[in-house]
């Protein structure tokens, strides 16, 4: 989908989000090299940098050893940049651990991907 086909890109790359949030997402590789860009960056809440492998190796470890907490995502809002651009905020909580996040995700022959992500803790 192509944000000529739609009027409402940012609705969604909204579904998108909470999509790349859910365990099933984050189980399925395919999935995520679909969602998330050859060259995605993210600045996590531990303030470690990954990159796309990286956070791949991550995703699959966590669900390997079934320790993949859910993810709750609040106050979802989301702002169009430029064309084919668009900036997500929201509050995620996972096991009690909360932090504010941002997302870039950019429209690319013809798909939505992530480009880069941070999380900042909430004390």
């Amino acid at each position: 989908m192509t944000s000529h086909d739609s009027p409402q890109p940012l609705d969604h790359v909204l579904d998108l989000e909470r999509e790349l949030q859910t365990p099933a997402c984050r189980a399925d590789e395919t999935r995520l090299r679909e969602l998330l860009a050859a060259d995605f960056v993210e600045i996590g809440a531990s303030g470690r940098r990954w990159d796309l492998d990286s956070i791949l190796t991550m995703l699959h470890d966590e669900s390997a050893e079934g320790d993949a907490a859910v993810i709750r995502l609040t106050s979802l809002t989301g702002r169009v940049l430029a064309p084919g651009v668009v900036q997500v905020f929201w509050e995620s909580d996972q096991a009690g651990r909360r932090a504010r996040r941002t997302s870039i995700w950019c429209e690319r022959a013809g798909r939505w991907q992530q480009v880069s992500h941070q999380g900042t803790p909430v004390p």
